[in-house]
């Protein structure tokens, strides 16, 4: 039965993984099969020797260690955990109990209308690096990009992979979740049902607030004035006009350091300066 993380909330667990030489995502990390694709990126890119430790996840918040013990035909088997390859084995020894990390409480969402090329795949990868839980393309009225149905699956695919390489990059234990794409309205509806705090990306919006869970941003061309009709308070994320992929990123980043508190509010200028006098008394 997997244990607690250790110091899961302080990022100690994060700590361990990163000390890793890489991550892997298994079906059971207590008894991790690792595909070939995996195994070639182990042993024929990194090329990893005898001792160096790898992680071994599920995407669901359980993770455990294994140090490599060399490579050959003879499975080798540590307190009764075995590791194996879908193609030839690999050696490995558990390093310790397998943890358990539970996902957040409140999750994190940014939806954002995908962009031409591969500046979609950057966002995805990006906001998984940052921490975000959910991850939801919209359909907009302006939206550049239009996925058919013989495409749509293909670019979900493309988009989910993405997200769980960026997961074993980063040492994530929770694969955030690439939703089906919605129209914005939908999401809205879906997202507020859900109990969720919504701002809508928009130049000139409000300040951003403690609280907020969920920020949805627009295609290149902005929002429509029906979509900023919806009734869904603005947000601003700056002072500039930004490229959408570069507003899904940064909105990613405002919910994280908002969760995490890594940043505060702005306080007003009455506010400011009753603190420069309170700090002038007491020098």
């Amino acid at each position: 039965m997997p244990t607690t993380s250790p110091d899961a909330a302080g990022g100690g667990g994060t700590a361990v993984r990163a000390a890793a030489a890489s991550q892997v995502f298994v079906d059971d990390p207590g008894s991790p099969v690792i595909g070939e694709p995996d195994r070639h990126h182990l042993l024929r890119v990194l090329r990893l020797g005898e001792g160096e430790q790898i992680v071994a996840s599920d995407g669901r918040g359980s993770w455990s260690c294994w140090r490599l013990r060399g490579r050959g035909s003879a499975l080798s088997v540590s307190r009764s955990r075995s590791a194996r390859t879908e193609s030839g084995d690999l050696q490995l020894e558990a390093v310790g109990a397998v943890h358990f990390e539970p996902a957040p409480k409140e999750p994190l969402t940014v939806a954002f209308a995908p962009a031409k090329g591969e500046r979609s795949e950057l966002v995805v990868q990006k906001l998984t690096e940052i921490g975000i839980d959910r991850i939801a393309p919209l359909v907009t009225d302006r939206s550049v990009v239009h996925w058919g149905e013989d495409r749509k699956g293909r670019a979900l695919n493309r988009l989910r992979r993405v997200a769980v390489e960026a997961s074993a990059q980063c040492r994530r234990v929770w694969v955030p979740e690439v939703l089906e794409p919605q129209r914005l309205s939908s999401f809205l509806g879906a997202a507020r049902a859900a109990g969720e705090i919504v701002g809508q990306a928009q130049l000139g919006g409000a300040q951003p607030e403690p609280g907020l869970s969920c920020l949805v941003v627009g295609p290149e061309g902005g929002w429509s004035l029906e979509e900023l009709e919806l009734g869904c308070p603005r947000v601003g994320l700056g002072p500039n006009v930004l490229r959408s992929e570069t507003a899904a990123i940064v909105a990613g980043v405002t919910l994280m350091a908002l969760r995490t508190g890594t940043v505060v509010p702005r306080r007003d200028e009455q506010s400011l300066e009753q603190t420069r006098c309170e700090r002038g008394q007491d020098d």
